[in-house]
């Protein structure tokens, strides 16, 4: 993996934490729920040899960014994007995210047009009002009933959770650092918020408006795949990569393949501009 350089930044709940690859294009990655910057480890030297420049952020409330006072939106979320931009001297990057990291980056591109030169949607939230209602008393309630319990068993259950979703593409050891991003916001007492705020988010309506260059980059093993079909049908001027297979956990398991769908969408930017 590439060394990334740490930095800190004030942010509008306390400090906000980022990861920098400091050369290159700036892309700022925003990550899924219940991680954090960490979730693009594997990706960041692949795209710093296709010329991009990562960013990562931690989210607030995930990792070593400072929570805000109550459970945030996903427009609260989208609110570290300045600070972090302001802070590298960068005027305009494009913003990409993963699952709830991009809704992050469908919000970042409406609040904030003129920092935002393109968006890179790793997952979207269109669905019905009966599937977020069950993900609400599904996923959310349990995550808010989630703690600690003896012997560890806690740390157990996210492990097997995620060996379920990976299904033996990804390393235990990876499994492993998985937990522990989760863990960090556990402490924090932010374990449910960001799946919340997804959950809430509608998004049909605001990725509508977006306006920057955008591409939907999914994974036909993704279980929201659907949605991203969904998506390209609603806005069929936004480009589309589909990788073959894979799960919520591609930036691992097709690291290269997704750096170079972005590379490749951020040239063709480039390139017509």
């Amino acid at each position: 993996m590439v060394r990334m350089r740490r930095g800190y930044v004030d942010g509008p709940y306390g400090q906000i934490h980022y990861l920098d690859g400091q050369q290159g294009r700036p892309l700022v990655l925003l990550h899924q729920a219940i991680q954090n910057a960490n979730q693009f480890d594997y990706v960041f030297g692949p795209l710093l040899e296709r010329g991009i420049r990562p960013i990562a952020i931690d989210l607030p409330g995930f990792g070593q960014s400072d929570a805000p006072p109550a459970p945030p939106t996903i427009a609260d979320y989208a609110g570290v994007l300045v600070p972090v931009l302001d802070a590298l001297g960068i005027a305009k990057a494009a913003v990409g995210g993963h699952h709830t990291g991009a809704l992050v980056s469908n919000e970042a591109a409406l609040l904030y047009p003129d920092r935002v030169s393109a968006a890179i949607l790793g997952g979207q939230m269109l669905i019905s009002d009966a599937v977020r209602q069950h993900l609400m008393t599904d996923i959310v309630e349990r995550e808010k009933n989630f703690q600690a319990l003896p012997g560890a068993a806690h740390m157990v259950e996210v492990a097997a959770i995620r060996e379920r979703y990976a299904a033996g593409t990804v390393t235990p050891a990876r499994i492993s650092e998985y937990v522990v991003q989760a863990l960090q916001a556990l402490s924090q007492g932010t374990y449910w918020w960001g799946h919340n705020a997804a959950f809430t988010y509608h998004q049909e309506e605001r990725l509508r408006q977006i306006t920057q260059p955008t591409l939907i980059l999914t994974n036909t093993g993704d279980m929201i795949y659907q949605a991203a079909l969904e998506a390209k049908k609603l806005r069929p001027d936004f480009a589309f990569v589909a990788l073959e297979g894979g799960g919520i956990d591609i930036v691992d398991q097709q690291p290269v393949e997704w750096a170079d769908a972005i590379a490749t969408f951020l040239q063709t930017i480039e390139n017509n501009q």
